[in-house]
């Protein structure tokens, strides 16, 4: 098992390997949309995960995402895609519950390859307090694996990514960065404690930062995964009818990879995520390396968090003891035309 390098079977690499958002949109235009009083929220929001209320007091959230592999041993790997699909339930503000596997491998990986993939996941649902209860596998020339997962909450304490109110602050959990130094990674272009800052970052949920901020006035939240940080940001702006000002200093990106986009090491999915978002980014002076980071598909990463300005300072110190990387990185303003992000 030691001679298997996931990576090497596969195109691209974790979240970068999603569709683009501007493409999804297309292909699901004009899809009819059957309404229900009880479906809070549907796939026609752009949202994480879908709700249904089931009764005054539970609501169901459902997710699943599932991609190739973006690290060579099997076990990381499954740890990373569990953690990458738990995430969108944490950012409904909701907790998992049950999780379903779902694999593709080729027929000639080693079953202890695979054993350990399924072990990784197995571990990242057990420390999040969940169950995994059962999957589908397929045989496919690229492995594959994720989990659709459903999860709890109360109807009235669901966080959607449009429920952003003017004057929020926004706060980001994780370093951006992940697509860059992964890309670099499969090349041989980082350093050693680069890449493991990158899967350390990669397998840590991001249930201490949902348990922080349900705590406080928070008002929406999605997390950054393969949209990038501008995407998903301007999905939120956009379901909110808000704007949004970000200061990039604030920002914090993972080490060497600052570098590296100044070299031109970008992922495919990159460029995907500026096609879609940068005719609704005013970019002011902003270093063009560093714009490309805020375009960068990330896997697993952080949640984007939308706070009432009065309570940004108590959830800055609940982050701060919390998270990987508590950043204080904005706000949301009133949308008057025009772009919909300003950096500066």
């Amino acid at each position: 098992m030691d001679d298997i390098k996931l990576t090497k079977l596969s195109k691209c690499a974790g979240c970068g390997a999603k569709v683009g958002a501007g493409v999804l949109s297309q292909l699901l235009e004009g899809i009819r949309v059957h309404h229900d009083p009880n479906l809070i929220v549907g796939f026609d929001k752009s949202d994480d995960a879908s709700v249904y209320k089931v009764s005054d007091e539970l609501a169901i959230v459902q997710t699943v995402d599932f991609f190739p592999p973006i690290d060579d041993d099997p076990y990381t790997f499954g740890q990373i895609a569990a953690t990458n699909a738990l995430s969108d339930i944490y950012a409904m503000g909701a907790e998992p519950k049950l999780c379903l596997n779902i694999m593709a491998v080729p027929e000639s990986m080693p079953r202890e390859a695979v054993h350990a993939m399924l072990r990784g996941g197995y571990d990242k649902v057990y420390e999040a307090g969940a169950l995994i209860t059962g999957g589908h596998s397929i045989h496919d020339d690229e492995p594959k694996y994720g989990l659709a997962v459903t999860g709890f909450a109360h109807p009235d304490k669901v966080l959607t990514n449009s429920g952003a109110k003017e004057g929020d602050v926004l706060f980001l959990t994780k370093p951006l960065g992940i697509g860059v130094a992964t890309t670099a990674a499969r090349a041989g272009l980082v350093l050693e404690e680069t890449r493991k800052y990158a899967v350390q970052l990669m397998t840590t949920l991001n249930k201490s930062a949902r348990d922080a901020m349900v705590r406080y006035r928070v008002h929406a939240c999605t997390d950054v995964t393969g949209f990038s940080l501008l995407g998903h940001l301007l999905e939120m702006t956009q379901g909110s009818g808000l704007s949004a000002r970000i200061d990039t200093e604030k920002v914090t990106f993972l080490p060497e990879v600052l570098e590296l986009a100044r070299m031109g090491v970008l992922p495919a999915g990159l460029y995907r995520n500026r096609s879609f978002a940068e005719a609704s980014v005013e970019p002011g002076d902003v270093e063009l390396a560093v714009q490309d980071l805020l375009y960068d598909p990330q896997t697993a990463g952080g949640l984007l968090i939308a706070a009432h300005p009065d309570d940004a300072d108590a959830l800055q110190d609940a982050l701060e003891a919390s998270v990987p990387c508590a950043q204080r990185i904005g706000c949301l303003l009133a949308y008057d035309g025009g772009a919909r992000i300003c950096l500066r």
